[in-house]
């Protein structure tokens, strides 16, 4: 019997894992790049199976504490005057800050498993009978799985699948997130101001408001001087908001990809979350890491590694397909790249109800 199971990454994915293979009888490891918990990132849904799986863990009523309570959309125009409101629909999905379901998630798992915070994974060399595991800080090991929940830029899949490239389509779209620590002046709307080409969103959460500046760009690099560049020239409040983002020391910035690998096991060594299918930005992403570690760890129970591992691919990429194959369509809606699009956008979004 396969027992003692790695687990790259303590976010999402990770922590559910994590939880999951404890309840059936594995014995976790989670090794996590940063120190901690990460305290940035957009508000998150968790849907449908998501909810069902949050529940079994017991997070659900923690959830609710923590959830936001947006209840419309607030288009602005260039000069932030209010051209629509879309009312939200009643769901039974809760939204929370990332941070929150992160934490909550694992909360719930560090208990039944070693945490190594501060340290990644270098070297993997299989075999029939397990993996020997070489780390950045700890002491080499052995385990007889090893997963990669270690997000989009996945240090496990780079190190057992190749290069990141081959594996990450981008979506033509860069997001930089950052909390501003006070009430929005919308305290029950997300607020979009859109120009052709560029969103900035800001989200009340629950009185400590968070704005995301979202952009389309062929290949703008990394760092806080790339998104001021992007969003340089616009009035409203953007200019104190680029101040915001760049003098604060805990904020987000990437691309928005999809992640489609051909396969997502090889030999005693999977992928789990956004380091096999992301989906980021457009509302599952988070749902699906939760749903797709449960089913990962189901699987896992059931039967020896190779079978397991094709169980839960086949499950999840039939989750997974239609979602991916939305990403153009919800990113045009999203960002509008014309000024003809953004009207045309603005439009269907005032014969919505408001």
């Amino acid at each position: 019997m396969t027992r003692d199971v790695l687990v790259c990454g303590a976010g999402i994915a990770g922590s559910t894992l994590a939880f999951w293979l404890a309840r059936n009888g594995f014995r976790p490891t989670v090794v996590e790049r940063a120190a901690g918990q990460r305290s940035s990132g957009n508000p998150v849904d968790v849907r449908a199976g998501a909810m069902e799986v949050a529940d079994a863990m017991g997070v659900v009523p923690r959830l609710r504490e923590v959830a936001t309570h947006a209840k419309r959309l607030r288009v602005l125009n260039a000069r932030g005057r209010s051209v629509a409101t879309v009312r939200m629909a009643v769901r039974k999905e809760i939204e929370v800050p990332r941070a929150d379901l992160a934490a909550a998630l694992y909360e719930s798992a560090r208990d039944d498993a070693e945490i190594l915070f501060g340290d990644t994974v270098t070297a993997l060399q299989q075999d029939d009978g397990g993996v020997d595991v070489t780390f950045e800080h700890a002491a080499p090991r052995r385990f007889d799985l090893v997963i990669g929940a270690d997000g989009v830029h996945s240090a496990v899949r780079r190190l057992v699948f190749g290069a990141e490239e081959k594996f990450v389509r981008h979506a033509g779209l860069y997001v930089g997130t950052v909390s501003l620590g006070e009430p929005s002046d919308y305290p029950e709307d997300v607020v979009l101001l859109n120009t052709p080409g560029r969103l900035v969103a800001i989200h009340p959460v629950r009185g400590n408001s968070g704005v995301a500046f979202i952009f389309r760009a062929p290949d703008p690099g990394q760092g806080k001087e790339i998104v001021s560049a992007a969003y340089r020239g616009l009035g409203w409040r953007v200019p104190e908001l680029l101040a915001r983002f760049e003098a604060a020391d805990d904020v987000f910035f990437d691309a928005v990809a999809v992640v489609d690998p051909p396969r997502w096991s090889r030999g005693r060594v999977a992928l789990v979350g956004d380091a096999a299918s992301c989906v980021s930005l457009l509302g599952d992403g988070s749902s699906l890491a939760i749903v797709g570690a449960h089913t990962l760890a189901a699987a896992l129970a059931e039967g020896a590694p190779a079978e397991a591992f094709a169980r839960y691919e086949a499950a999840h990429r039939a989750r997974v397909k239609p979602k991916q194959r939305g990403v153009r369509t919800a990113a045009s809606m999203l960002v509008p790249r014309t000024k003809r699009g953004l009207t045309v956008r603005n439009l269907a979004a005032r014969l919505l109800p408001g």
